[in-house]
């Protein structure tokens, strides 16, 4: 017997690789621009924006990916995911590693035509990005067997094609740093997901694409657009 007027939603949580454990999800940050897209573009000397998806958008990167309703330019972004598993604020990017239960791939699906719209109006990201599925994750490697990830191969392609190709090295601001940043401002907490940014080669998706993708030495992902 409970006090709740409707039923609890069930948690969400992601796959551990290699076992039946589960991770539960708590919040998803999204990390804005953190690769360098052009050859000659400068260094950027602030801190990237960030967002948040609904950890409802997270869901299993493999399967079918439903287009979402109301747009015309559905797009892929591949990101190396950071799962926190012990919180903290003000953390010191010296020590921030130790507060990473583990790594995963993901994707950050946007709608870009609504993000283009919003951008030019000023207006909030939310119905370019916190859509249902927006968010497929890979089951977690932990950073106890896989390390801590500061190079290696992030890619997607589309039917064999590909579009996006970068190194975690070129990432502008690495996990530790963005883990001190988000700490600064929100209490970081166990469960909370961090999508560190997506390099150069965002592009459409139709019904029908195969996407394949991966972070080298993390995991790799494969799903069929509805």
């Amino acid at each position: 017997m409970t006090d709740f007027v409707i039923a609890p939603a069930a948690p969400v949580a992601l796959q551990v690789a290699g076992t039946a454990a589960r991770f539960p999800v708590h919040r998803v940050f999204c990390i804005g621009r953190n690769y360098p897209w052009s050859a000659d573009e400068p260094r950027p000397t602030a801190m990237p924006a960030w967002f948040m998806k609904p950890a409802s958008a997270v869901v299993p990167a493999h399967g079918v990916l439903p287009v979402p309703p109301g747009t015309e330019d559905f797009c892929h972004e591949i990101e190396l995911v950071v799962a926190i598993g012990r919180g903290g604020r003000d953390i010191d990017p010296a020590q921030a590693e130790a507060h990473v239960w583990g790594y995963a791939a993901g994707l950050d699906l946007t709608r870009r035509d609504l993000q283009q719209q919003a951008k030019r109006v000023g207006g909030p990201w939310e119905p370019a990005k916190a859509f249902d599925h927006s968010a497929p994750c890979t089951p977690l490697a932990r950073a106890s067997q896989c390390g801590h990830p500061r190079s290696g191969a992030i890619w997607l392609a589309v039917n064999g094609v590909d579009r996006q190709c970068a190194d975690l090295a070129d990432l502008l601001w690495p996990v530790s740093a963005l883990i001190a940043m988000l700490s600064r401002s929100v209490a970081l907490q166990p469960g909370d997901l961090v999508f560190t940014g997506t390099p150069a080669g965002v592009g459409a998706l139709r019904s029908g694409d195969r996407i394949t993708a991966g972070v080298a030495g993390i995991a790799e992902l494969g799903m069929t657009v509805a």
